[in-house]
């Protein structure tokens, strides 16, 4: 039960301070922001503000942001629809109420044959079922439409489309959600840091020697410091652990320094299957010995440091896809998700922080990988209308998305099988 609320609070937070920094940067650019959910499924709660109808709904996964203008932002009213038209003391309306989940007491009855809520703003239909006479009223820029679900939004004029932006706001309203990502991995490498009491230092040096190990038959000791592994130079304990697992059951010289003399130690890796991950990798069986600094500026430059080191592994397997091959064991989704998540909840809270940073960032990058459908492939079709110096029509862009959307979703489906076998079989 513990996991699964972790994981809960987990994706919750990683989406919502995601689809905050979409949210921000579009109310800033003059986008209107027609929703902005916590949650998804049936509503749970709902208050408007500035435009902005805010929402909490009962399943307690993500969220997300309804802008003007987007392809998910459903805006047209069918025709033959029964509404009730609140109209203000010039006979313009400024809501209609489509739901019969909502009663609106002094309204119009009104069955909808025809809208335009988005250049001329008007409303064709007829009045009370009567329809011998078509009547036509004209809308409030800022009215509201009363959703089937009661759901009360505005309604999305063209001048405050996603698309009437300039072209440097709608890629700073793109970019703007990885941004947010990368932000709070920052600050929840810091709280870390801070829970931890300390950051522990890089060092080539080596701590303990385990018993029976291929370090101690070999002849490694404890604080012998790390020069060289295999002709490479070692700067820390991280370089030697990264190519020890290279080499299981094949020997390595190992160069160190004890004391005032230097000597190259040969050294056999035993292999070792490590959890989710299908080959074996080489270990000796040393620790790092840990330095651990106190100072609040090395608490600080940790979210920073940590923050760049991990966003630099994850861009090397990402490139690793082009230079050795696409692999689905590199990818987890929501079943690896959890199954991590039940690991770092057995090691406590301040495990879960430092698992938060690490998600919010891989999201971060992952949203930026130029597939359509992410934000990636919304910066590029944005760098192609920058060159094109005019925007792509809504049809190829539609299509385009649509592609997009598809990758995503078998791409999902095979990681998601993918997983129950690694985590469960």
């Amino acid at each position: 039960m513990a996991a699964i609320i972790a994981f809960i609070i987990i994706f919750g937070i990683l989406v919502v301070v995601h689809e905050f920094g979409h949210f921000y940067m579009a109310k800033r650019s003059g986008i209107l922001v027609r929703e902005f959910s916590v949650g998804m499924g049936p509503k749970l709660f709902a208050t408007r503000k500035n435009g902005t109808t805010y929402t909490i709904r009962w399943l307690p996964l993500g969220g997300y942001v309804r802008m003007a203008g987007m392809a998910d932002d459903e805006s047209e009213i069918e025709a033959g629809t029964q509404a009730t038209l609140i109209l203000d003391e010039q006979g313009r309306v400024q809501q209609i109420n489509t739901s019969d989940k909502v009663t609106t007491l002094n309204g119009v009855p009104f069955q909808i044959a025809k809208t335009d809520l988005q250049k001329e703003l008007w409303v064709e239909g007829y009045e009370g079922g009567d329809e011998s006479e078509m009547k036509r009223y004209p809308v409030l820029h800022d009215a509201t439409i009363i959703e089937a679900d009661g759901t009360e939004v505005q309604i999305a004029p063209v001048d405050v489309q996603f698309q009437s932006a300039t072209l440097i706001n709608r890629m700073l309203t793109n970019f703007a959600g990885p941004f947010n990502n990368f932000i709070l991995a920052i600050l929840a490498f810091i709280l870390f840091a801070f829970l931890s009491g300390g950051v522990p230092q890089q060092s080539n040096q080596i701590g303990t020697v385990q018993k029976n190990s291929a370090a101690q038959k070999a002849g490694l000791k404890a604080n012998d410091r790390l020069l060289k592994v295999d002709n490479k130079k070692v700067a820390s304990f991280t370089d030697f652990s990264a190519i020890i697992s290279e080499h299981p059951n094949e020997t390595v010289a190992v160069r160190v320094q004890r004391g005032a003399t230097e000597k190259t130690i040969k050294v056999t890796p035993k292999a070792v299957k490590v959890a989710n991950q299908k080959e074996k990798v080489g270990q000796v069986g040393v620790t790092q010995k840990v330095k651990i600094d106190h100072s609040l500026k090395a608490k600080i430059s940790y979210g920073f440091k940590q923050t760049w080191s991990i966003a630099s592994q994850i861009f090397k397997i990402l490139g690793s896809f082009l230079t050795g091959g696409f692999s689905l064991d590199k990818l987890s989704g929501p079943v690896g998700m959890y199954s991590m998540t039940t690991q770092f909840t057995q090691q406590g809270f301040n495990a879960l922080v430092y698992f938060l940073a690490f998600l919010s960032l891989n999201l971060g990058i992952m949203n930026l990988i130029p597939i359509p459908a992410l934000d990636g492939g919304k910066l590029v079709l944005n760098i192609i209308e920058a060159i094109r110096r005019k925007p792509i029509s809504p049809e190829k862009e539609g299509i385009v998305t649509l592609i997009g959307v598809g990758i995503m979703v078998l791409l999902m489906v095979l990681v998601t099988w993918n997983d129950i076998q690694r985590f469960f079989f």
